[in-house]
């Protein structure tokens, strides 16, 4: 993981400022599990592990398991690759961080409105009682007890990575 976090700093050159911190989130976990890790860079390792959702278009059974990935305006869909984190703002889900699709397969991101956000459906409760968490509509949404550390750690020019 570590490596792979590395390997995409690598691969993204000067798109991302801020190097020190990256944020990867592996979709070939189920839901339930904490699958977003928060790398530091220097150090080579996991400081966190963190709940994080994906779209309802990813998982269209609402199975917990990401079964695609897709780049479409309405898809509902997570996008896969690699993220350029932007500002914060204030919207519908309260404070939430603009992401920036730096590949092929996540370039419509700011178009599609993918960002991070909190939401109540990301629960450990949740992730417990029904194996699952709840589903986006495509943005990585973590719960609301979550996101004011995640929002600050993986702050502005930093890299966000979703693989499976």
């Amino acid at each position: 993981m570590v490596q792979r976090a590395v390997a995409a700093l690598d691969a993204q050159g000067n798109h991302v400022r801020n190097r020190d911190l990256v944020g990867y989130v592996d979709f070939s976990q189920a839901s339930r599990e904490a699958r977003f890790h928060l790398i530091d860079i220097a150090g080579g390792k996991v400081l966190s592990s963190l709940l994080v959702s994906h779209g309802s278009g990813s998982d269209p059974a609402n199975s917990g398991w990401v079964q695609r990935f897709s780049n479409q305006m309405g898809s509902n869909a997570s996008s896969s690759g690699a993220f350029l984190t932007g500002t914060t703002y204030v919207g519908k889900h309260g404070r939430s961080r603009r992401l920036i699709g730096l590949e092929d397969a996540n370039s419509a991101a700011m178009e599609r409105g993918i960002v991070i956000h909190a939401a109540s459906y990301v629960d450990a409760d949740m992730a417990r009682d029904q194996g699952r968490i709840g589903r986006s509509q495509g943005c990585f949404a973590f719960s609301n007890n979550d996101i004011t550390s995640v929002l600050e750690r993986l702050g502005e020019g930093r890299l966000l990575l979703a693989t499976k």
